[in-house]
C-alpha cells in the first residue's frame, strides 16, 4: 500500500459511528456569546433537544429560548426544579462553574461544562469527585477535538507518513477588544489570554502529543492595558520529548492562515481556518484533506458525543482526565509566568479522573 492510500484509509476510518435514538433533553445555563453557537448546533442536531434555558438577563433568555420552544428561567435552580432534563451545558463564566456543576450533579443530571473548567486544580478535582459519587457523565466542553480537520490530522500523524514529529505549533492570534468583557476580569476569569485561549492550546497539544511535562510562559507586553495577561508565548515539553510552541494574543491580528502546524522528519501538516493540507518531503505537491475550521460542526459533534456517551456508553473524546489535565497545565503555566522559569507539570489525571 502506498503512502497516499495509507493516509486515505486512516482518514476514512476516523469519524465516530452514529448512534440513533430519541433526542436527549438538554438545558443551557448562560446565554452569552458562546451560547449562540450552541443554538446553531442544537438547530442542526436530530438527537439533542434544547428544552430549558437560564440566564439572569430576562430579555436575553426569553429571546434565546423562543425559537426552540424551550422554557426560560432567571436562575439555574428554578430551572432545575421546574424542568425535565437529562443533561445541562454550563456556559457561564468559569468562577461560577463549580457551584452550578455540582448542584446539577447532586441532582443526578449529566454535566457538560464550558472551558476553562474552573480556576484551580482543587476545584477541578472536587467537580470530578462529585460526578463520580453522583454517577453522572461529566466533562469539559472543548471544541477542537471535535473539528473534522483536527480528527483527520491526528489520523494522518498516526499513519506515520510524516515520520517522527519534531515540532508542533499552535496560534490563536486576533485583535479583540476585551476591556469590557468578563474574560479580562481576574476575579471572574482567573487570568487572561493564557487562561482563555491557552486552555484550548493545552488540550490540542495533549490530544496530538500526550501528556505535557513542563511549561514556560512569557508575557510579551500590553496592547490594551488590561489587568490580566494579553499576549503570551507558551512553550511546552511533552512526555514524548516533543517541543510545542503556542502564540496567544488578544492584541495583534496576525492573520495567520493556520492555527496548527506539525513538522515531521518526512513532511509538514497545516490545519487552517479555511483549508487543511500536508506535504511529504518526497512530493512537490500539497495534499488538501479538509475545508478548515467549522465551529458549528465542532459544537454539534461535541454535544452529540456527550449525548451518545450518556445513552449508549460511547467514549468521550474529551474525558474528565483531559479536563483535569488542562487545569493542571494552565495552573503550572501561570506559576511559570509569574516566576519566569520552566515549571514542571504533575498530571494526576489518570488516578484522579477516569
Amino acid at each position: 500500500m502506498n503512502q497516499k492510500n495509507q493516509v486515505s484509509q486512516q482518514i476514512s476510518a476516523s469519524p465516530r459511528p452514529a448512534v440513533s435514538a430519541s433526542p436527549l433533553r438538554f438545558a443551557l445555563i448562560g446565554t452569552g456569546g458562546i451560547a449562540q453557537t450552541y443554538a446553531q448546533a442544537f438547530q442542526q442536531s436530530d438527537c439533542c433537544q434544547l428544552v430549558a434555558v437560564a440566564d439572569i438577563n430576562q430579555d436575553s433568555v426569553k429571546a434565546f429560548a423562543e425559537p426552540f420552544g424551550a422554557k426560560a428561567f432567571s436562575d439555574y435552580k428554578t430551572l432545575a426544579e421546574n424542568s425535565e432534563i437529562d443533561a445541562v451545558i454550563i456556559s457561564t463564566p468559569p468562577n461560577s462553574h463549580p457551584e452550578i456543576a455540582m448542584y446539577f450533579m447532586n441532582r443526578g443530571t449529566n454535566v457538560l461544562c464550558e472551558k476553562p473548567l474552573c480556576l484551580s486544580v482543587a476545584e477541578a478535582r472536587k467537580m470530578i469527585e462529585t460526578a463520580e459519587k453522583s454517577n453522572v457523565v461529566f466533562t469539559m466542553a472543548t471544541k477542537f477535538r471535535y473539528c473534522e480537520d483536527v480528527v483527520k490530522a491526528k489520523a494522518i500523524l498516526a499513519s506515520g507518513v510524516l515520520g517522527d514529529i519534531v515540532q508542533f505549533e499552535n496560534a490563536f492570534t486576533a485583535k479583540v477588544d476585551m476591556s469590557k468583557r468578563w474574560n479580562s476580569n481576574f476575579e471572574i476569569s482567573g487570568g487572561g489570554v493564557l487562561m482563555d485561549n491557552g486552555t484550548h492550546s493545552v488540550d490540542i497539544i495533549r490530544y496530538f502529543l500526550g501528556a505535557i511535562t513542563e511549561v514556560l510562559a512569557v508575557e510579551t507586553g500590553k496592547t490594551q492595558d488590561l489587568s490580566v495577561d494579553e499576549n503570551v508565548k507558551l512553550l511546552a515539553k511533552t512526555e514524548n520529548g516533543i517541543a510545542a510552541s503556542v502564540d496567544l494574543t488578544w492584541g495583534i491580528n496576525k492573520e495567520l492562515p493556520n492555527f496548527i502546524s506539525v513538522y515531521g522528519t518526512n513532511g509538514t501538516l497545516h490545519i487552517g481556518w479555511q483549508a487543511s493540507k500536508y506535504k511529504l518531503n518526497s512530493s512537490p505537491d500539497w495534499e488538501v484533506f479538509g475545508k478548515g475550521y467549522d465551529k458549528v460542526q465542532a459544537f454539534r459533534s461535541k454535544i452529540e458525543n456527550f449525548r451518545n456517551a450518556i445513552v449508549a456508553g460511547e467514549e468521550l473524546l474529551t474525558k474528565p482526565a483531559d479536563a483535569l489535565a488542562s487545569v493542571e497545565v494552565i495552573e503550572a503555566a501561570y506559576k511559570s509566568l509569574n516566576q519566569n522559569l520552566w515549571q514542571k507539570v504533575v498530571e494526576k489525571s489518570e488516578s484522579a479522573a477516569k
